[in-house]
């Protein structure tokens, strides 16, 4: 299954399992654990399993979140967003200029390497020495390049009882983010025809 650090970003806020909802970025060693865990995704761009974040980069991360959720709740509308941050979302012109500009703080120029008996690969090598900086350009980078690409048209945000997850699309017929979403989707309906006919008395008895 492909992942994408936009998705895995705004994938930080989720559905706790009871009932509530859980931020994988609420203290500084979760945002560590978080950054540890995206080194596949973020290979070449900076050292993710090696890096420790402060509180200013947790803030700083929290806030790209923010902006990269509320162009997410833009690209699923007219459909209702995640309800996690409905009420309280950016709007899009201020969650694109943050964006931008944390892209902008990374100075990079992309660099060709073609070996004699391979074909050629581009990398981004980077004039910015603070680690932190690189983290959130990268992450940045990655959102644009994310809401400029085709996945972007197959963004969802998941319908599920209490899930706040955005999901892509990867066949014609998902309706949510995963199985377990899917089962409890249908038992919320199949729970409300039941009440709908106990309410209009065409039960059996």
């Amino acid at each position: 299954m492909e992942r994408w650090p936009a998705l895995e970003l705004a994938g930080t806020i989720h559905h706790d399992g009871h009932g509530g909802v859980a931020d994988d970025l609420a203290t500084v060693q979760g945002t560590t654990h978080w950054i540890q865990e995206q080194g596949d995704l973020l290979a070449g761009l900076i050292p993710a399993g090696e890096l420790a974040a402060d509180e200013n980069l947790r803030l700083a991360i929290i806030e790209l979140r923010q902006a990269v959720r509320a162009l997410f709740a833009r690209v699923v509308a007219p459909a209702p967003p995640s309800p996690a941050d409905a009420q309280r979302l950016m709007t899009a012109d201020q969650a694109m200029a943050h964006l931008n500009t944390a892209a902008a703080r990374e100075p990079v120029a992309p660099q060709i390497d073609w070996p004699l008996e391979g074909v050629p690969t581009a990398r981004l090598l980077s004039a910015e020495g603070d680690p932190y900086v690189r983290l959130v350009a990268a992450l940045a980078r990655a959102a644009i390049e994310f809401l400029s690409g085709p996945q972007r048209t197959q963004l969802r945000s998941c319908t599920a009882p209490r899930c706040v997850r955005y999901f892509v699309k990867s066949h014609g017929r998902q309706e949510w983010c995963k199985p377990s979403c899917g089962n409890r989707a249908r038992a919320a309906r199949h729970y409300r025809r039941q009440r709908t006919a106990v309410d209009d008395g065409s039960a059996p008895s």
